[in-house]
């Protein structure tokens, strides 16, 4: 079973190789979209370990510009609900995260390999909640949020709120109310890096610079 791996961290990619090495064939690795897909084009694995961030348009731009038909298995940091979509949509037959022991990644590589699509419980919630509703405006990537109890009491409905998932609004509220990221970690039982990452997508929907100013934005909206 020939595994091509995908990630613009090096030491990532050497961790993996090492865990992984003696039970899959590792053809090939890339840190950067346009080497992924010249790679992944010229060794045709069975299966692409795929980074869904990255640079120049990360796994999904991968995604859309392999010319072969190898199964794709996205294996990121993020557990953000538009990132499981969107890469799914785009073709991956499944999403696991970095915190996935070895040998839970070679079995998800090899269910991958036979055509079985591969999720852990929650992020198959994910996925089968936005394929269970249609596609807004014929679009192919969506951002398809997990929903909170938003409206309540009824209430009007802020559409930035809206688009943050539950685990999102968890992290917003702990870090407007002081918490570190080591602490919401350990509150929510998620890596320090995953805590980056929700804290990275909350101030990119939010449009706040930074820390600081979504704490304002956040008690402005009792939030917190």
């Amino acid at each position: 079973m020939k595994v091509f791996l995908v990630d613009d961290h090096s030491v990532f990619r050497a961790g993996v190789r090492a865990e992984i090495g003696q039970q899959v064939e590792i053809v090939g690795e890339a840190g950067s979209v346009a080497e992924a897909v010249a790679g992944i084009d010229a060794t045709q694995p069975d299966v692409v370990l795929l980074d869904v961030h990255m640079p120049e348009g990360g796994g999904v731009a991968v995604l859309q510009q392999v010319s072969g038909s190898p199964r794709f298995l996205a294996l990121s940091v993020s557990d953000a609900a538009e990132d499981v979509i969107n890469v799914i949509r785009a073709g991956a037959r499944g999403y696991v995260t970095k915190s996935i022991s070895g040998a839970e990644l070679v079995a998800a590589i090899k269910r991958v390999a036979e055509g079985d699509a591969v999720f852990s419980p929650r992020l198959a919630g994910f996925v089968l909640d936005a394929f269970a509703k249609p596609d807004p405006a014929g679009a192919g990537v969506v951002d398809a949020p997990e929903q909170d109890a938003a409206v309540e009491h009824g209430q009007e409905v802020d559409p930035i709120v809206d688009a943050l998932t539950r685990r999102e609004l968890e992290v917003l509220r702990l870090l407007a109310r002081g918490y570190t990221y080591k602490e919401i970690g350990s509150e929510l039982f998620i890596s320090v890096k995953t805590v980056e990452t929700h804290a990275s997508n909350i101030l990119r929907k939010t449009q706040q610079s930074n820390r600081h100013a979504l704490t304002h934005w956040a008690h402005a909206r009792d939030l917190d």
